[in-house]
């Protein structure tokens, strides 16, 4: 996310009354300030009007909507956006879509705020704001960046709800977000945004389907099926993973050994004992742990085998700490956090040549990771 202001790029001037963007452009009020881009920085004040491009006033209306909610003259520099480019919507909407494609992260969040800031009712802007948040919060996540990806994560609750609260309902803000709550450990919220998902989608007929949205509802009925079936919508699993993702895990593993004494062969549950028993360092037990949401089902999941090397690794079982990571690698070969680990497993060999060959590797995935940056400044020193 950006760290500076980027309305420190704006200022603000009372313009003469006939001027015009465009001829489809609405009158002036010169009593208005206008806020204008900067070309290059420097002292605002020394401005000359003939010096000033159109498009600078109307990029700077853009950052006002984007970033400074309570300006009081919101409503007006709407109109004037609306008006002077017809087609802003559609044009920044497909643009944010493909930088965010690109993992052009910031340039793709101004887009979405500059939407949001110009139509803040539409909730289908909610919605794609939502799924971006969502997005980076993941793209975080690998880099090993966790308190970026948890305010990522809080943003996108934040948008998802109000896209579900939409009149008329969008069924695939309910569809979307029960995927979001599903990361979140939240499968009570998960399970019922699915139920909803359905609910609002039962009455279509078949011949009207496509192949998509005969998935959605297979998918969703399936996820709703399973949390049902494992009982995984039980409200202590849910406290379970709130506390234990707070540093709260003495408190969190009472509750998720609760959850398993009722529920024994749910792999998510012994997922999350591990990595609780796992952040209190206590790798043996998280060990045991993470091998029995393995024999549960949790042999797909790439994160299991990860925190088992992890544990291995800090126990000293080298060889089976290799034969972890080279499994979680084998299921999601591009997450870095997994490439990480390769690499830390390589200095604990002694072979800085390859450690430094795994760090330079999530580097081509991720420039801006933090964690392989560190360590290649350190591998680089130590030469």
């Amino acid at each position: 996310m950006n760290s500076k202001n980027p309305l420190e790029s704006v200022y603000f001037i009372n313009i003469p009354e006939e001027y015009k963007f465009s001829e489809a452009a609405m009158k002036i009020d010169p009593k208005i300030p206008l806020p204008v881009q900067q070309k290059t920085e420097g002292d605002p004040d020394d401005y000359n009007m003939k010096d000033i491009a159109p498009e600078q006033i109307l990029a700077g209306i853009l950052t006002v909507l984007a970033y400074d909610k309570h300006n009081e003259h919101l409503d007006y520099y709407r109109e004037i956006i609306s008006k002077a480019r017809p087609n802003i919507k559609k044009e920044l909407s497909e643009t944010a879509i493909l930088k965010t494609k690109n993992e052009d992260w910031d340039f793709a969040e101004e887009l979405f705020l500059t939407l949001k800031g110009l139509d803040p009712e539409d909730k289908a802007v909610s919605l794609n704001l939502a799924l971006f948040l969502d997005q980076r919060a993941e793209n975080y996540k690998k880099a090993g960046l966790l308190d970026e990806a948890e305010a990522c994560d809080n943003e996108a609750n934040g948008y998802y709800t109000d896209a579900m609260n939409a009149e008329p309902a969008i069924p695939d803000a309910f569809f979307n977000a029960g995927f979001f709550y599903l990361k979140q450990h939240d499968y009570h919220e998960a399970k019922g945004a699915f139920e909803t998902y359905l609910a609002l989608t039962c009455d279509a007929k078949d011949e009207e389907m496509d192949d998509n949205a005969r998935y959605k509802q297979e998918r969703a009925q399936e996820i709703v099926d399973r949390i049902s079936n494992e009982n995984m919508d039980d409200i202590a699993f849910s406290q379970a993973y709130k506390l234990i993702s707070s540093g709260k895990e003495k408190e969190g593993l009472d509750k998720i050994l609760k959850y398993i004494s009722n529920n024994p062969k749910v792999w998510n549950a012994w997922f999350l004992m591990g990595w609780g028993l796992r952040k209190q360092g206590r790798w043996e037990d998280a060990q045991k742990a993470f091998e029995q949401s393995l024999s549960c089902g949790g042999n797909e999941n790439s994160d299991t085998f990860n925190e088992l090397a992890i544990c291995y690794m800090e126990m000293g079982k080298i060889e089976e700490a290799k034969k972890a990571l080279v499994q979680a690698f084998s299921i999601s070969p591009e997450d870095t956090k997994i490439i990480s680990n390769l690499g830390f497993l390589s200095l604990k060999q002694g072979n800085k040549e390859e450690a430094q060959k795994y760090f330079t590797a999530v580097l081509e995935f991720d420039p801006n990771d933090k964690i392989a940056i560190n360590e290649l400044a350190k591998l680089e020193a130590d030469n």
